[in-house]
Protein backbone atom coordinates (compact mmCIF):
# COMPACT_ATOMS: atom_id res chain seq x y z
CA UNK A 1 0.00 0.00 0.00
CA UNK A 2 1.18 3.52 -0.72
CA UNK A 3 2.80 5.29 2.22
CA UNK A 4 1.46 8.53 0.77
CA UNK A 5 -2.14 7.37 1.30
CA UNK A 6 -1.53 6.16 4.85
CA UNK A 7 -0.82 9.71 6.00
CA UNK A 8 -3.86 11.41 4.48
CA UNK A 9 -6.25 12.60 7.16
CA UNK A 10 -8.49 14.92 5.15
CA UNK A 11 -10.32 12.34 3.04
CA UNK A 12 -13.65 14.14 3.33
CA UNK A 13 -12.16 17.37 1.99
CA UNK A 14 -10.50 15.49 -0.86
CA UNK A 15 -13.80 13.76 -1.68
CA UNK A 16 -15.53 17.12 -1.99
CA UNK A 17 -12.80 18.44 -4.27
CA UNK A 18 -12.96 15.29 -6.42
CA UNK A 19 -16.74 15.75 -6.92
CA UNK A 20 -17.37 12.04 -7.31
CA UNK A 21 -14.47 11.30 -9.65
CA UNK A 22 -12.12 8.47 -8.71
CA UNK A 23 -9.48 9.68 -11.15
CA UNK A 24 -9.68 13.20 -9.69
CA UNK A 25 -9.29 11.78 -6.18
CA UNK A 26 -6.28 9.72 -7.25
CA UNK A 27 -4.73 12.81 -8.82
CA UNK A 28 -5.34 14.87 -5.67
CA UNK A 29 -3.61 12.10 -3.68
CA UNK A 30 -0.71 11.85 -6.12
CA UNK A 31 -1.25 8.16 -6.87
CA UNK A 32 -2.65 6.00 -9.65
CA UNK A 33 -6.29 4.94 -9.73
CA UNK A 34 -5.20 1.33 -9.17
CA UNK A 35 -3.17 2.27 -6.08
CA UNK A 36 -6.16 4.19 -4.74
CA UNK A 37 -8.42 1.18 -5.39
CA UNK A 38 -6.08 -1.16 -3.53
CA UNK A 39 -5.88 1.25 -0.59
CA UNK A 40 -9.65 1.64 -0.33
CA UNK A 41 -10.34 -2.08 -0.59
CA UNK A 42 -7.75 -2.80 2.08
CA UNK A 43 -8.67 0.08 4.40
CA UNK A 44 -12.44 0.51 3.98
CA UNK A 45 -13.55 -2.68 2.25
CA UNK A 46 -15.04 -0.53 -0.51
CA UNK A 47 -14.07 0.62 -3.95
CA UNK A 48 -13.30 4.35 -4.13
CA UNK A 49 -16.33 4.95 -6.37
CA UNK A 50 -18.69 3.55 -3.72
CA UNK A 51 -16.98 5.53 -0.98
CA UNK A 52 -17.14 8.75 -3.00
CA UNK A 53 -20.84 8.18 -3.73
CA UNK A 54 -21.49 7.75 -0.01
CA UNK A 55 -19.54 10.92 0.80
CA UNK A 56 -21.54 12.87 -1.80
CA UNK A 57 -24.80 11.69 -0.30
CA UNK A 58 -23.73 12.58 3.24
CA UNK A 59 -22.72 16.04 2.02
CA UNK A 60 -26.10 16.35 0.27
CA UNK A 61 -27.95 15.64 3.51
CA UNK A 62 -25.86 18.27 5.29
CA UNK A 63 -26.58 20.85 2.59
CA UNK A 64 -30.31 20.03 2.60
CA UNK A 65 -30.42 20.55 6.37
CA UNK A 66 -28.69 23.91 5.87
CA UNK A 67 -31.45 24.95 3.46
CA UNK A 68 -29.72 24.65 0.09
CA UNK A 69 -31.94 24.00 -2.91
CA UNK A 70 -31.74 20.79 -4.91
CA UNK A 71 -30.24 22.68 -7.84
CA UNK A 72 -27.60 24.29 -5.61
CA UNK A 73 -26.68 20.95 -4.07
CA UNK A 74 -26.46 19.22 -7.44
CA UNK A 75 -24.11 21.93 -8.74
CA UNK A 76 -22.05 21.95 -5.54
CA UNK A 77 -21.58 18.18 -5.65
CA UNK A 78 -20.61 18.10 -9.31
CA UNK A 79 -23.76 16.68 -10.87
CA UNK A 80 -24.37 17.84 -14.43
CA UNK A 81 -28.15 17.78 -13.91
CA UNK A 82 -30.17 18.15 -10.74
CA UNK A 83 -32.39 15.27 -11.88
CA UNK A 84 -29.35 12.95 -11.71
CA UNK A 85 -28.72 14.08 -8.15
CA UNK A 86 -32.39 13.54 -7.25
CA UNK A 87 -32.29 10.02 -8.72
CA UNK A 88 -29.15 9.14 -6.75
CA UNK A 89 -30.58 10.63 -3.58
CA UNK A 90 -33.79 8.63 -3.91
CA UNK A 91 -31.79 5.47 -4.61
CA UNK A 92 -29.74 5.97 -1.44
CA UNK A 93 -32.30 7.38 1.00
CA UNK A 94 -35.64 6.35 -0.51
CA UNK A 95 -36.91 9.93 -0.74
CA UNK A 96 -37.69 11.74 -3.93
CA UNK A 97 -36.55 15.33 -4.36
CA UNK A 98 -38.05 17.87 -6.68
CA UNK A 99 -35.77 20.01 -8.77
CA UNK A 100 -37.73 23.24 -8.23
Amino acid sequence: MSKRLEHIDNWTDLAQKAKGSVSALAKLCGVSVRTLERHFLETYGLRPKAWLAEQRQLQAVKLLKEGSSVKEIAANLGYKHSTHFSRDFKGRWGHCLTTN
